[in-house]
């Protein structure tokens, strides 16, 4: 066999290993999200994932470590998704009425995540005491409020970008706890919360920063 067709051979093999792979990964995910949704991670068991995941013990932990490890990729992927949809909503603001539609938009559009995914719910509601989860949130409101940032600065290129920059990032890390407050209240008071919150940064966001 030549050199090419021994490679083609090798390639072929790992193709159909991967997407067993893949699928495992998913269904791993999948079950936790599952058991997360209906019981809480607190309680989830990494015996119980393996278990309906139709995998032995040995190869869930060949995929994640720790129960810790599985949520934080849950999260990780639900920040991605949401970075997503930050970067669709605020990449043709091109005027102060288009951000401030936008934001509006966004900030309600969260919190409608927030209270119909028990799954993120149950993750941030743990984010302030796993300083690793802490992080990601930090991180994520890093990359949403440059997002913002960047929108804020089209509209007011003659801003202060440090102060801008600064701003953003506050705005969003502060409606993370906004989010999470407003969940563990009623519905009603719960969203006068967030109206609140949506009101103070609005106004914000309308001032300039020379």
């Amino acid at each position: 066999m030549s050199e090419e067709a021994a490679i083609a051979a090798t390639v072929a093999r790992r193709a159909p290993a991967q997407q067993r792979s893949r699928e495992r990964l998913e269904r791993i995910l999948a079950v936790a999200s599952d058991l997360i949704a209906r019981k809480g991670s607190d309680q989830m068991k990494m015996s119980e994932i393996a278990d309906l995941a139709g995998i032995s013990i040995g190869s869930l932990y060949q995929y994640f470590p720790d129960k810790s490890a599985i949520i934080r990729t849950l999260a990780e992927r639900f920040n991605g998704e949401s970075r997503k949809c930050i970067e669709a909503a605020l990449a043709d603001v091109r005027g102060l009425d288009g951000l401030l539609a936008a934001y509006s938009g966004l900030v309600d559009q969260y919190y409608q995540i927030f209270l119909a995914e028990p799954v993120m719910r149950d993750i941030w509601s743990g984010m302030q005491v796993d300083r690793q989860l802490a992080e990601i949130e930090l991180a994520e409101s890093r990359a949403a409020g440059a997002l913002l940032a960047a929108a804020m600065m089209r509209i007011r290129p003659d801003s202060d970008p440090e102060r801008t920059a600064s701003t953003a990032f506050l705005i969003w890390h502060l409606g993370e706890a906004t989010m999470r407050l407003a969940v563990s209240y009623d519905a009603v008071e719960g969203a006068a919360l967030v109206d609140d919150f949506k009101r103070m940064t609005v106004r914000e966001l309308a001032t300039p920063r020379d």
